[in-house]
């Protein structure tokens, strides 16, 4: 049986040797590796495990104390008093049900983190509730950081869903881990592998076929915000909302979007611009330099996988392309429509919404306009909410207060390459784009 203080000894113990993996990657200037990252996951998950049974200890000493407190005199009509009321058992703080733990703003939470954290500081209760073992865990030293209350984590990751333009459209997985295997099948079915259907003459051999399946392997990538704010700053609640919540949020988004469309796969997600499934349309014989034809959106449209399922991504650059483009005396993209429930803010373009978006090129460039189904692009992430931490003592002498967000991403096509149709030469992809138009 595991006693009170060998389970505040391993609690110790477990902190050290998480603060010592910490240490290390940050004065050799690396990420932990994968052996380090596990062990830090076992590490909190342990000191999770331990925490109701430390609770229990902790609570049971604290009715000793009170009961000590109490004069002999009233014992037995305490006693008394206590065999003759309904016993309460699951006694707990409703400051949990609250996703901001008592806190109106992040501002405000951040104001309460530097008074805490200042020479002679003060405590703020509600940062008490976020230190308890039951929800999240305080290092110490100089390591030592406060986990941001839920709902401010939320906002946060509302921020980064609204800005961005990829992250919901390719809908990405939710996973605990750093890495996904998982099975993909490239098959069609007009091809030499995979299911088949087969013509046979009456009592003739049926001949067996099966899926084609590719196991493939997706890591997750880390991206961050780091961001410091001055204590002047600090006093000025609408602005530091705005600087934590709307920057950060707008920073990550941007690099979400650009990474999955122009990621390189090294050390961030493979976008599907530089990746080998992409099918890239020639110009049209004599087309002049930094213009989109009619006959250009013909052919990349012809090349998509499914193309009912397409959206157009553009630069901003190539909307004047659009408003005068018709084939005959038929335009080719029609405006939004305010009866239309939410229409695209760039309209249709052969019936497809069209979107714009700060990850394509400028207009004439390899990339300005794209035309992909988001179908064909596998994205992971991990939990559902950025990590969050703050912390001062980086910048103590400045008095700067640090605030870092981690968000984990991986993501890929599902294709290696574009598919060949039935009939005809012209591969398909999920991915078209157009050549340069110089």
């Amino acid at each position: 049986m595991t006693t009170y203080n060998e389970l505040l000894q391993t609690k110790s113990d477990l902190i050290a040797e998480s603060r010592g993996i910490l240490s290390r990657a940050d004065k050799e200037g690396r990420d932990l590796t994968d052996d380090e990252k596990t062990r830090d996951d076992n590490i909190h998950a342990q000191l999770a495990q331990a925490a109701p049974y430390l609770a229990r200890h902790e609570r049971t000493m604290a009715a000793e104390r009170l009961a000590v407190a109490v004069p002999d005199k009233n014992m037995q009509a305490a006693a008394r008093g206590r065999e003759s009321m309904t016993r309460i058992e699951g006694v707990r703080n409703l400051i949990d049900d609250d996703p901001r733990r008592g806190f109106a703003s992040i501002a405000e939470f951040g104001r309460a983190i530097r008074a805490a954290y200042s020479p002679n500081g003060v405590v703020d209760e509600r940062l008490r509730v976020l230190a308890a073992p039951s929800n999240v865990h305080i290092e110490v030293n100089s390591d030592e950081g406060l986990m941001v209350p839920p709902q401010f984590r939320a906002e946060i990751f509302d921020a980064v869903m609204d800005y961005s333009s990829l992250l919901g459209v390719v809908d990405p997985e939710p996973t605990s881990g750093n890495s996904v295997e998982y099975l993909r099948d490239t098959s069609t079915p007009w091809g030499a592998t995979g299911v088949q259907a087969k013509w046979r003459s009456e009592e003739s051999l049926m001949v067996g076929t099966r899926l084609t399946t590719d196991p493939s392997s997706l890591r997750l990538h880390e991206l961050y915000a780091f961001v410091t704010a001055s204590g002047e700053l600090l006093q000025d609640a609408p602005r530091l909302s705005n600087r934590l919540t709307k920057k950060a949020g707008e920073a990550i988004a941007y690099k979400i979007d650009d990474a999955i469309v122009n990621g390189t796969g090294a050390g961030q997600p493979q976008g599907w611009f530089g990746s080998s499934a992409l099918v890239s349309v020639a110009k049209e014989s004599g087309q002049a330099g930094d213009t989109v034809l009619a006959a250009n959106i013909g052919k990349m449209y012809s090349r998509l996988i499914e193309p009912q399922n397409g959206i157009w991504f553009i630069n901003q650059d190539v909307m004047p392309q659009l408003f005068t483009m018709v084939i005959g005396s038929q335009p080719v993209w029609f405006p939004p429509n305010a009866s239309i429930q939410n229409a695209p803010t760039g309209g249709f373009l052969l019936g497809r919404p069209v979107q714009m978006l700060e990850a394509c090129q400028t207009l004439g460039d390899k990339g300005d306009i794209q035309f992909v189904n988001p179908r064909g692009y596998y994205a992971v992430i991990k939990n559902t909410m950025p990590e969050f931490a703050s912390s001062m003592h980086l910048y103590f002498d400045y008095n700067l207060e640090a605030f870092r967000w981690i968000f984990r991403l991986g993501g890929q096509p599902f294709l290696a390459a574009p598919i060949s149709p039935a009939k005809g030469t012209s591969t398909r992809s999920h991915f078209v784009t157009l050549d340069a138009r110089a």
